[in-house]
């Protein structure tokens, strides 16, 4: 098997069995901030050291090996002892902080510093005018020479089955930091195909009730333009990647290996189609929505000529019965016998020839 494909096998997650959730705060070994915090040396996990320091300790007086460690939403001074210890940027550290970042990746010296945005499809058993569709968070990472600092941000995106998965690949992991760099970045790629196959599903029903005959009309309009909005959530974690990918795919880098270089080109093509696919999501709602509303201009002015129709053919007594409403004492037929009878039999004719003159134009 190609190393690219084992690249792969490893951030795609596709089997998601029972297995051990490292980001659980209950779970880990040094508090609720600190998710964890490995050694590995030639793609091994070594014994577990008490603190971070001691762990980069360790790796340091080797000369060998890297520490990943792991963070949940951790705050200015929790993170302040981290950025210290492994030397981040007072940028970065910001921006991993505060989080809300748009994608990118930037250098500072020996360390690269990634944002990537993490989406998920929210399940739900019908899609209304409310219903949230995408839930967005962000993974940052710091690879240095011997150190890969990840910081989550966000309820969902857990990198403890990735960790699980790239462990068990101790070839991949001896590439050192930039392996965990390159299957974060698949990783979360591979979650954009998969969140945007289920809005496809969304738009398909959507569109599926719009050009329904037997579908109520008063509503589509509020999921077309929440799932519009629900998109543009996606689009705004999608689209922005592309360039960072592709540097990450085509400028050298010191502390990104030769080998794992080369195959971002194959998270860059991904991402490419995604963001072709999520284009033609937006493009299809307009249309959706515009024949949406098309849809509603002619039903408004089918109820407008019937409205209209109905109105023509009750002015006819109206009228009749509006003229001998009058009180007058001379009025043509008003002592006739047959007068009556002949009123009504006069209303009855006219409006009956209205009505079929009417409803032979469609009107009724």
């Amino acid at each position: 098997m190609s190393m690219v494909g084992n690249l792969r096998k490893v951030a795609r997650l596709a089997w998601r069995g029972r297995r051990v959730d490292l980001s659980h705060p209950a779970r880990s070994p040094l508090g609720s901030t600190v998710v964890n915090c490995v050694i590995y040396r030639d793609g091994v996990r070594q014994e577990a050291a008490p603190t971070v320091e001691e762990s980069i300790a360790r790796v340091r007086k080797r000369d060998h090996g890297f520490v990943w460690l792991g963070l949940h939403e951790p705050t200015e001074t929790e993170f302040a002892r981290v950025a210290e210890l492994f030397g981040l940027h007072p940028l970065a550290v910001e921006d991993a902080v505060h989080a809300h970042q748009r994608p990118k990746a930037e250098q500072y010296g020996e360390v690269l510093f990634a944002v990537f945005k993490t989406v998920t499809y929210v399940e739900h058993t019908e899609l209304t005018a409310t219903s949230e569709v995408v839930d967005t968070g962000e993974i940052m990472v710091f690879t240095g020479p011997d150190f890969a600092v990840t910081v989550r941000h966000g309820r969902h995106g857990s990198l403890g089955p990735l960790r699980e998965d790239l462990e068990a690949r101790p070839d991949l992991l001896a590439k050192g930091p930039s392996a965990v760099l390159h299957a974060i970045a698949d990783h979360v790629v591979d979650d954009y195909v998969t969140v945007a196959d289920a809005v496809q599903n969304d738009i398909d029903q959507v569109e599926t009730d719009v050009f329904s005959p037997h579908s109520p009309r008063s509503a589509d309009a509020g999921r077309i333009y929440q799932l519009k909005r629900e998109l543009l959530e996606l689009k705004r974690a999608v689209v922005p990647l592309a360039r960072p990918v592709d540097r990450l795919a085509t400028e050298p880098r010191a502390c990104v290996d030769k080998e794992i270089q080369a195959y971002f080109r194959d998270v860059a093509d991904h991402l490419a189609r995604v963001t072709e696919q999520i284009t033609a999501f937006d493009a299809l709602l307009d249309s959706i929505l515009q024949a949406h509303l098309a849809q509603v201009t002619v039903a408004q002015n089918e109820d407008m000529r019937k409205i209209t129709a109905w109105a023509a053919i009750v002015a006819v007594p109206t009228m009749v019965c509006g003229v001998y409403g009058m009180n007058f004492d001379h009025m043509p037929e008003l002592r006739w016998r047959f007068g009556y009878p002949l009123v009504l039999a006069v209303i009855a004719t006219a409006c009956f020839v209205i009505h079929r003159g009417f409803k032979r134009n469609g009107w009724l």
